[in-house]
């Protein structure tokens, strides 16, 4: 059975949705969980500290060690504030699960930068300053799981929505993040991995417990990643409707990168253009 005994844990945005189902999942298999919330309105802004307090009290109700954190985590300063009182609290720091998140629509002739900039604070400065703190812990103690959250709306065109580009832009940079500190991770036994999880929670516009696409059927496949017993890492696992499909780019074999693709050759747009078939083929092939 993975047990999280002993183990200290972080879940952003833990106040509600995908964030209280992770945090509730490590906490009744034994984990201290820190459920850092801010209480923001489905716009990304404004905060409420009440959130946080109110999350941790029902877990407590349930017999889980929870601990609120009201903390903003919008600037390099306030995610390492975060991350020492954490540790200074504790002693140590575990588990880090960076969920917290918003889904704003602007469509590209509309784009403002404050609306970019909120939307690529969150999604990739936030998890890059968190790690940056929690980085030394977790190589001083030889262990550390991460696990970051991107989006089948940015992985796949098939699911793409018009409006989603700034979206899009923060979610797909948490799969070149992962990839990176997977590799820098790797030989400090932190291993570093993303979720891409599909639940009917606010963003969707839905409150209280939906009959499908629950949070607590997504849960399980992130608390594995952030389990000991996980030894994968670079990993971007698809989760919904309890079930659970991991995926991760890799190299065709026999490639000698970059001077030989073991790919089309072309010597002209020409010749691009007559052989696109081909050059396109390892994208219109089913996968088995």
């Amino acid at each position: 059975m993975i047990s999280f005994e002993d183990r200290v844990a972080i879940v952003t945005g833990a106040g509600r949705g995908l964030g209280f189902a992770y945090a509730e999942l490590l906490a009744r298999r034994g984990a201290r969980v820190i459920l850092q919330e801010i209480g923001a309105d489905t716009h990304g802004t404004g905060q409420e500290s009440s959130v946080a307090e109110a999350a941790a009290t029902q877990l407590r109700s349930r017999g889980c060690d929870v601990v609120a954190a009201p903390d903003r985590i919008d600037s390099r300063e306030a995610c390492r504030a975060l991350i020492e009182g954490v540790v200074a609290t504790h002693g140590r720091l575990d588990i880090l699960i960076h969920n917290a998140g918003w889904v704003g629509y602007q469509d590209i002739e509309a784009l403002e930068p404050d609306f970019l900039a909120r939307m690529t604070t969150l999604g990739l400065e936030t998890p890059l300053w968190l790690a940056q703190a929690a980085w030394p812990v977790m190589k001083a103690q030889g262990y550390g799981r991460i696990l970051l959250t991107t989006s089948d709306r940015a992985l796949y065109p098939d699911y793409v929505q018009a409006g989603l580009s700034a979206y899009a832009a923060a979610k797909m940079a948490t799969v070149g993040i992962t990839n990176v500190l997977a590799h820098e991770g790797a030989p400090h036994g932190i291993r570093v991995n993303a979720i891409s999880p599909v639940a009917k929670t606010r963003m969707w516009g839905v409150e209280g417990e939906p009959e499908d696409l629950r949070p607590d059927a997504v849960a399980p496949g992130a608390a594995f990643l952030v389990s000991q017993a996980c030894e994968a890492s670079g990993w971007v696992l698809r989760a919904s409707n309890g079930q659970f499909h991991a995926v991760k780019p890799c190299e065709a074999e026999g490639v000698d990168y970059p001077r030989d693709l073991r790919a089309v050759a072309a010597g002209s747009p020409e010749a691009v253009a007559a052989a696109w078939d081909r050059i396109a083929l390892a994208n219109t092939e089913p996968r088995t």
